[in-house]
């Protein structure tokens, strides 16, 4: 069996993404930002439903006080530093983030779903 039904994928998710603190990472392909004015950031998500959930608030990310080059993929940790990657996806559009700019993934914006 390879599928699993909505009901296993709203407790999966639910487990995963409610149940527990959960911090959002940038990426710059494969390597996680490391810039002093950088950290994961909570994120919170809604009910999850026919396994699928999003962000429920704006992730915010402090204004950048030096150049973390471009953003180019999101990832889902289960701690605050070091921890295990839960999910990663390519972001919509690459975003550079020079000194003085700020990273926002607007609410509803971050998707996850169980295929």
């Amino acid at each position: 069996m390879n599928h699993m039904s909505d009901h296993l994928k709203n407790k999966v998710l639910t487990e995963i993404l409610k149940n527990q603190p959960v911090y959002v990472a940038l990426f710059n392909n494969d390597v996680e930002i490391n810039a002093s004015s950088y950290t994961r950031q909570v994120g919170s998500f809604t009910d999850v439903v026919e396994g699928q959930t999003s962000n429920s608030s704006d992730i915010l990310y402090a204004i950048a006080t030096e150049p973390w080059g471009d953003i180019t993929h999101v990832g889902l940790y289960d701690a605050k530093t070091t921890g295990n990657l839960l999910f990663k996806s390519k972001a919509e559009f690459t975003k550079n983030i020079d000194v003085s700019s700020q990273y926002k993934i607007p609410k509803n914006y971050l998707i996850v779903r169980l295929k």
